[in-house]
């Protein structure tokens, strides 16, 4: 019950305090469940990342499904998910009741504009530390190359992640990759 109640706070504050996307989240859930808690080792968490990226559904509620699984099975993903979806339902709740005229607001808009940088540094820290986890200089040229394709022409993302993995295996099977 106890670390039940651990994954359901981590992931409630965390829920609570980030702003962004899902992967402004991915910095601060990495330091709960790496450093903090030692859930998970460095190198495990950045697969079970990937894992949650590639899986349908946001990344952060990924995240939180296979670390409360990992944890504490289907009671821990539970408590994760909740934890982490409840702070967002609750504000959204009060804003909808309370603040008709939210995004009107002055004060708001300039606390919102003060928070992109920080939300924008929180999504690249993930980033870095994946480029930095890449073992051969084909993954930094097919990371690169993705990044082009995405950015500049549209091409879906899945597709994307289907030729990376192909690739993968052939240059596995063939000898040509070091990971």
């Amino acid at each position: 019950m106890r670390q039940l109640l651990q994954l359901f706070w981590i992931f409630f504050k965390i829920g609570a305090l980030t702003f962004g996307s899902g992967y402004a989240m991915i910095s601060i859930i990495e330091n709960e469940v790496v450093t903090r808690k030692h859930w998970f080792d460095r190198e495990d968490f950045i697969d079970h990342l990937t894992l949650a990226q590639s899986a349908p559904g946001p990344i952060a509620l990924n995240a939180a499904v296979f670390t409360g699984y990992r944890v504490k099975g289907i009671g821990g993903a539970a408590a994760s998910v909740l934890g982490a979806t409840l702070p967002s339902f609750i504000i959204i709740l009060l804003i909808a009741v309370c603040l008709s005229d939210f995004r009107n607001n002055a004060y708001v808009n300039a606390a919102f504009n003060g928070l992109r940088p920080c939300v924008l540094a929180l999504i690249a820290v993930p980033c870095v530390r994946l480029v930095m986890s890449l073992k051969g200089y084909w993954q930094i040229l097919l990371a690169v190359a993705s990044l082009a394709l995405i950015a500049f022409t549209g091409i879906s993302p899945v597709l994307l992640l289907i030729a990376g993995a192909a690739i993968g295996l052939i240059l596995t099977c063939f000898g040509n990759s070091k990971s």
